[in-house]
């Protein structure tokens, strides 16, 4: 039978099961996609834990992952643009972590075949999410952005959609993951205490923007750096965004196919890399977000649920 990753109860990694689920199939207006790659984010931990209960609330049994790449298994009535096959990327809430999920055709995009698959996998949540966060901070030809945790899933994307824009980019990182920033064409820095006077040392002539993706005082920095709030969009800091009225767009502001086409035809061409950090088989599941939970390692970490060698591309 298929397969999918649930928990009955808030808690650590050894809630997570790998049950047994009915193969379901495609209503009118539905897509049901077998999926052969699905993303892991440090988000979906927090869902997991209960920390963010009051505003997303688990219904147990609950799955788990949002972003996945497969191949469409079957299609409903009234379903036009895809057909069974076809090769295709997508946003599932709390689903995607299965052999099978079902979508709207407002949830899917097409899989450049030259895009591989785990890396199309990453295209609809971080992708999306570094997208929005740099739309909202609008970098400029010869400007220069921070992007703190720039190694980090959403983080190296963001620094490259920046320098894409003509910016001068910088990246916060262990340096561990210099070398990586550096052949992307980021300037790295350490991250932690002194980070403030680290970026004056690279960026003499200031910092016009700067993309939060980890929290842990970057707003503060930004601003105390002289970036305008509305040149400044978090993604972890809550209290930053009360405090100061910076951005917080994510992948809610880029919840679109065709911008998640784009993304992913920009990724196919070269344009931008998706460095993968490790590959986990589905029953890997409780370790693989042992490692995620760390929040260190170049790139993103992927489940494969259908093994390469059983992939039909």
């Amino acid at each position: 039978m298929p397969k999918a990753v649930k928990f009955w109860n808030y808690g650590g990694p050894e809630v997570l099961q790998l049950a047994e689920v009915e193969r379901p199939h495609a209503a009118p207006g539905t897509i049901v996609v077998e999926v052969v790659t699905a993303a892991l984010n440090p988000g979906e931990i927090g869902i997991r834990e209960g920390r963010f209960h009051a505003m997303w609330p688990a219904t147990f049994p609950e799955g788990q992952g949002n972003d996945f790449a497969g191949y469409v298994a079957e299609v409903g009535p009234g379903v036009e643009g895809f057909a069974v096959g076809d090769s295709v990327l997508g946003f599932a809430p709390r689903a995607a972590q299965a052999n099978f999920v079902v979508v709207g055709t407002d949830a899917l995009a097409p899989k450049p075949a030259s895009l591989s698959w785990e890396a199309a996998a990453t295209i609809a949540g971080v992708g999306a999410t570094a997208w929005a966060a740099v739309e909202a901070v609008r970098p400029g030809p010869g400007e220069t952005v921070v992007v703190s945790a720039a190694a980090g899933g959403v983080g190296v994307i963001a620094a490259q959609l920046a320098g894409l824009r003509g910016a001068y980019v910088i990246g916060t990182a262990g340096e561990k993951n210099f070398a990586l920033l550096r052949s992307l064409g980021v300037t790295p820095v350490q991250y932690g205490a002194g980070l403030a006077d680290r970026i004056r040392a690279v960026a003499p002539s200031g910092v016009d923007a700067y993309v939060d993706t980890f929290g842990d005082g970057n707003v503060d920095v930004a601003v105390g750096l002289g970036v305008e709030p509305d040149r400044i969009n978090t993604l972890a800091d809550g209290a930053g965004i009360r405090k100061y009225g910076v951005h917080s767009d994510a992948q809610e502001e880029a919840a679109s196919p065709a911008l998640w086409a784009t993304l992913a035809a920009m990724a196919a061409e070269g344009l931008f890399t998706i460095p993968i950090a490790q590959v986990y088989p589905l029953e890997e599941i409780r370790q693989a977000y042992r490692d995620v939970a760390t929040r260190h390692g170049g790139g993103k970490r992927v489940l494969s649920i259908i093994a390469p060698d059983e992939r039909r591309e």
